[in-house]
């Protein structure tokens, strides 16, 4: 039954991959030959690829990768969680505040990026509401803090949707006996509704650290490329690859799957004791119960 997607999965996933590591022992264009003519082709240059990854543009680009990752995460986590609580509530117009919360994840990041461009240029709106001058755009810190109120703009409406997802499963009763109990709102929320939204936030983080590891569009469109101070690791092996050194960028390509799956490995194996944990305790509650 499941071969029809293994098939898929090796066709679109695992091919690529073995291609990409392949490619990244080897070197191509030209070079001299023991008779010292003028040759073509391909060669295996072993390790010589991966020599790149400790280079300075390497190590920036996986700095820059790290820091937006872990900055837009953090933010997007804080305003989804109260989004959703806001999304929540049972108020008269509650369905367009919650169509207007969720219109910037429905938006294209490239569309997106060029909206904050124009925002953040010399003369747009961020300087005209803020009384300044800053060159959001160019490369610099400014650079840097463009890219991440861009992004957390962006993609807080999917945490805040996930977020939201797991409230609605919470049962009413809870907070009604919370209620009754003489808890406080900040009570209600780190006792209760955190302890029961855990599950879903912990994947909706999961989801967002791996798109966020892999961010190129945004800063691509929103500052340019290369520029040292938003360069990402998929922006680094973009544009080695636009310049035909394919063993290079997929090096870096293959440095970058390893980043991800060991971060993806170490979340889900603290996510699945999270969870197991959980489980194991509720049904030890239970069979006290009964």
């Amino acid at each position: 039954m499941l071969s029809p997607t293994m098939v898929v999965l090796a066709l679109v996933v695992f091919y690529p991959l073995v291609a990409a590591m392949r490619e990244s022992f080897y070197e191509s264009g030209q070079r001299l030959d023991a008779d010292g003519f003028v040759v073509e082709g391909e060669w295996f240059a072993g390790l010589a690829n991966y020599a790149g990854v400790v280079e300075q543009r390497f190590v920036n680009a996986a700095f820059n990768t790290t820091l937006f990752t872990v900055v837009t995460v953090a933010l997007e986590v804080v305003l989804g969680m109260a989004m959703a609580l806001l999304m929540r509530r049972a108020f008269r117009g509650r369905a367009f505040l919650r169509a207007g919360i969720l219109i910037p994840w429905a938006v294209p990041t490239a569309v997106a990026g060029l909206m904050w461009k124009w925002i953040f240029q010399a003369d747009g709106v961020a300087n005209t509401l803020l009384g300044t001058d800053i060159l959001w755009t160019a490369d610099g810190p400014w650079a840097k803090l463009a890219v991440i109120i861009a992004d957390t703009w962006k993609t807080a409406p999917f945490v805040g949707l996930l977020v939201l997802a797991g409230l609605q499963i919470i049962p009413s009763s809870v907070y009604e006996a919370a209620r009754v109990d003489g808890s406080t709102s900040w009570q209600t929320f780190w006792r209760i509704t955190l302890p029961l939204v855990k599950p879903a936030l912990l994947v909706a983080v999961l989801f967002r650290l791996m798109d966020a590891l892999r961010i190129f569009d945004l800063p691509y469109v929103l500052v340019g490329p290369r520029k040292q101070s938003v360069e990402t690791l998929s922006g680094l092996i973009w544009d080695e690859a636009t310049r035909v050194h394919y063993g290079p960028a997929s090096a870096y390509g293959t440095a970058l799957f390893c980043y991800i799956a060991v971060i993806a490995f170490v979340f889900v194996k603290l996510l699945g004791a999270d969870l197991l944990s959980d489980v194991r305790s509720r049904g030890k509650e239970a069979r006290d119960v009964a």
